[in-house]
C-alpha cells in the first residue's frame, strides 16, 4: 500500500530560486529532447515510415514522463519560482509556449495518419464483402441486400 501511496504523492516542491532554476534546466534539457523526438516521428510519419516512427515512442513516452513529473514540481513550487530569474522564466515561457505549439502539429499529423489508414482498412473490408457476397436477386426483381451474417471480418494485425 506504502509503494502505491509514494507512486502517486506528489513531487515535493524546490524550496529555493536555484533549486528551480536547476529544475528549469532540466526541463529545458528535456523539452530539446522531446523537440528533437517529436519533429522526427512527424517527419517519418509523414512520409509513410510507420515502423521507425513507433520505435520512437518508447524513449519518447519515457522524456515526456519525466518532463511531466518536472513540470508539476516546477508549478508546486510557488514562493521559490517568484525568487528565480525572471529573464529565465520568460525564456522558459516562450520556449514552452513554442513546444506546445510543435506538439500541436505533431497530434494533427497522427490523427490524420489513423484517420487515412481507419478509412482504408474500412474501404477494403467493404470491398472484400462486396466481392464475397452472392450476386442475386430478390422477388422484386432488384439486387438483393447481403445478410450481416454472409459478411466476412476483416483481420489487421496491430503489430508493426
Amino acid at each position: 500500500m506504502t509503494l502505491i501511496t509514494e507512486a502517486f504523492a506528489a513531487p515535493s516542491p524546490a524550496e529555493t530560486a536555484s533549486e528551480v532554476e536547476a529544475l528549469m534546466a532540466r526541463l529545458l534539457e528535456a523539452m530539446d529532447a522531446l523537440i528533437a523526438m517529436i519533429e522526427q516521428e512527424t517527419a517519418l510519419v509523414r512520409e509513410g515510415h510507420l515502423r521507425e516512427a513507433v520505435q520512437i515512442e518508447r524513449s519518447k513516452s519515457e522524456f515526456a514522463r519525466s518532463y511531466v513529473s518536472d513540470l508539476t514540481r516546477l508549478s508546486a513550487s510557488g514562493p521559490a519560482l517568484a525568487k528565480a530569474a525572471p529573464e529565465i522564466l520568460e525564456s522558459f515561457r516562450q520556449r514552452h509556449a513554442r513546444f506546445h505549439e510543435l506538439l500541436r502539429t505533431n497530434m494533427t499529423v497522427l490523427a490524420t495518419a489513423h484517420a487515412v489508414s481507419e478509412d482504408l482498412i474500412r474501404g477494403v473490408s467493404g470491398e472484400l464483402a462486396r466481392k464475397t457476397a452472392p450476386q442475386t436477386y430478390g422477388a422484386s426483381g432488384r439486387p438483393a441486400v447481403s445478410s450481416p451474417s454472409t459478411i466476412h471480418p476483416l483481420a489487421v494485425s496491430r503489430t508493426l
